[in-house]
């Protein structure tokens, strides 16, 4: 009876032992290794969040100067968002950067982020992209310009497309809207034609500049590979400029209401000298007039 009774008061102290042992369970599950950041709602309580925010290198926009500084515009306007919260909500957010060089992983990573996760990658706001991420208001106006070899002659006319393309295979940057339009291209004026695939801006450029190829690409892009000698020509009767890019987040982050006061603040932030500023500073006058010229 006795030897009984020890057998299960030891039972019971290793049941006792191995739950003090065990972890807290998740009040919260997250996909495994997904990026994560503090919520807004946290914030209000602690008066301090730490932000993740994950970027896309792109010369311009999100950038390591000659000092090794990380910078360019994306960067620099969440830095204003960040003294934003801080003078006017008293808010202190520390802001960790991530780089990502893959843009299709980068959107796949803010998709199953959790909470505060911001993304910088010049993503271009669209109502299909809303079912999947959320965005921010507006950071910039997009220029959409169809490019070639610079011994192309330029389209003034549709009608000369066959014609001035037809020793030209379309290219496109794949899960970009610019693969959407250059399919358009090829489906009719070239129904048939395999299109090449780029991963990368840089990829892109170099291919058209072969000239074997031609593409759609961003403005900005294209006005720094010709600051940069390569031999390429746009054709403005092609460009589309009515897209926007903006910031993304996950659902499940809910700082959105809040990002978009900062926008809309002190009548607009894109109708401030810091915008303004930090488009000159990072794209040149003559690329950021252009740009600027296409805002509301």
């Amino acid at each position: 009876m006795l030897q009984r009774v020890l057998f299960h008061l030891s039972v019971a102290l290793c049941c006792w032992l191995l739950a003090a042992c065990s972890p807290e369970p998740m009040t919260e599950l997250t996909p495994l290794g997904a990026d994560q950041g503090d919520s807004y709602q946290l914030a209000q309580q602690q008066r301090t969040a730490r932000l993740t925010v994950l970027y896309v290198p792109a010369e311009g926009f999100a950038y390591h100067d000659s000092d090794g500084e990380l910078t360019g515009v994306s960067i620099d306007i969440m830095h204003d968002f960040a003294r934003w919260a801080a003078q006017h909500h008293q808010l202190q957010l520390e802001l960790n950067f991530v780089a990502e060089n893959d843009w299709q992983h980068f959107y796949q990573r803010i998709m199953h982020a959790e909470g505060g996760v911001f993304g910088l990658g010049n993503v271009t706001i669209t109502e299909a992209r809303k079912q999947e991420l959320q965005f921010s208001p507006p950071y910039m106006n997009n220029v959409a310009a169809l490019i070639s070899h610079q011994d192309v002659p330029e389209l003034t006319d549709w009608q000369e497309f066959s014609s001035h393309f037809a020793e030209l295979s379309p290219l496109a940057f794949t899960g970009t809207l610019h693969e959407v339009r250059i399919r358009r291209l090829r489906d009719q004026f070239q129904p048939g034609t395999a299109i090449q695939r780029a991963s990368s801006n840089p990829e892109l450029l170099e291919l058209v500049a072969s000239g074997e190829y031609y593409s759609y690409v961003d403005a900005y892009n294209y006005w720094r590979a010709r600051q940069a000698g390569m031999p390429l020509r746009d054709h403005p009767m092609a460009a589309e400029t009515d897209e926007t890019f903006g910031f993304i987040m996950p659902h499940s982050n809910d700082w959105g209401p809040f990002m978009l006061a900062f926008f809309a603040a002190d009548g607009g932030y894109r109708q401030t000298d810091s915008y303004r500023q930090i488009m000159q500073r990072h794209l040149g006058p003559e690329l950021a007039e252009l740009l600027l010229s296409n805002a509301p």
